[in-house]
């Protein structure tokens, strides 16, 4: 049977249905975007502009940053927009593009933190030969991997939506058009289909999750053969790491797991990985970090020594 969409646009709820909430919240999340830009761009310059992009680690997180910043601004300027205005509508084009690029750019985020937790094993385990094995070349091959599964994920997802029939109900139960709330707008029986996202976003999340953390425990394993000054420097960078991983999965596992028809705090608890996560990201990771400090006082100095000359 030929899947009827009678839908050609969707009207989001919003996180709040109180209008002067609303405007609160229109500049706390105005501020907190800012935040983001700058944050993040102030790493990509630190890194760019210094010694650090030689670095794996450093590479990781130069890219890191521009996968917060990319996927921050495909969520957060629209919910801006949105707690400001009288009627939150998307157009069905508009809402396919956002689920797409944003699964897209959070699989490549996910990849981009696996990388990061291989190249801090490399780094503690076989430290001899890490500059052999983490060279540009099998750093290049990971970005490059990273792009291809969240390519692969977003597509599938994207697919399985498409295919989807929406036939009267338009209003979306959240501030971003993501899967979950869109299948229950769906007017046919959507059991299989929740559990194909279950198994393409949810059981993925977990398992990379599992993934991380088992690698953190060897890594912290293996520190016990480390002089106390390597190791108290090994974890301070991991700590940031685990950190980093902590406020990204732990929400998205909570999101994603539970089925779809479910009653939840999906929407409110999925702040946490498209404005949070991506704002404290660069203050986790230069407060923590001596090399980072320092290369950010130099390429700032030489940035304020240019323009005064």
């Amino acid at each position: 049977m030929e899947n009827q969409n009678n839908v050609t646009e969707f009207v989001f709820v919003g996180l709040w249905g109180n209008k002067q909430l609303e405007l609160l919240f229109f500049f706390l999340f105005l501020l907190c975007y800012l935040a983001v830009l700058m944050g993040n761009f102030i790493i990509l310059l630190t890194i760019t502009c210094s010694h650090l992009i030689e670095h794996p680690m450093y590479y990781f997180l130069c890219h890191l940053s521009l996968m917060d910043l990319c996927y921050t601004s495909t969520v957060v300027p629209r919910l801006i927009r949105d707690l400001g205005a009288a009627r939150k509508n998307i157009s069905y084009n508009n809402c396919m593009t956002q689920l797409f690029t944003a699964h897209l750019l959070a699989g490549v985020e996910i990849f981009i933190l696996v990388s990061m937790a291989l190249d801090r094993y490399v780094a503690i385990v076989k430290p001899l030969h890490y500059m052999v094995i983490m060279n540009r070349r099998r750093c290049n091959l990971l970005i490059f991997m990273a792009w291809g599964v969240g390519f692969w994920h977003s597509v599938a997802l994207l697919l399985m939506v498409l295919n989807l029939p929406f036939c009267g109900p338009n209003q979306i139960d959240h501030y971003i058009c993501d899967v979950k709330p869109l299948l229950k707008l769906v007017c046919r029986d959507i059991r299989v289909v929740s559990i194909l996202v279950i198994a393409n976003s949810g059981m993925v999340v977990v398992v990379i999750f599992l993934v991380l953390v088992a690698s953190y425990i060897l890594i912290l394993y293996n520190l016990r053969t480390h002089s106390s000054v390597g190791r108290r420097k090994a974890l301070s960078t991991c700590s940031s790491h685990v950190m980093v991983v902590i406020l990204f999965f732990v929400p998205c596992i909570y999101t994603y797991v539970l089925p779809a028809g479910s009653e939840n705090k999906d929407k409110e608890i999925s702040v946490f990985y498209t404005v949070i996560a991506p704002m404290l990201n660069p203050l986790i990771y230069t407060l923590r970090n001596m090399e980072m400090k320092i290369a950010m006082q130099k390429v700032w100095s030489k940035v304020a020594h240019s323009e005064f000359k």
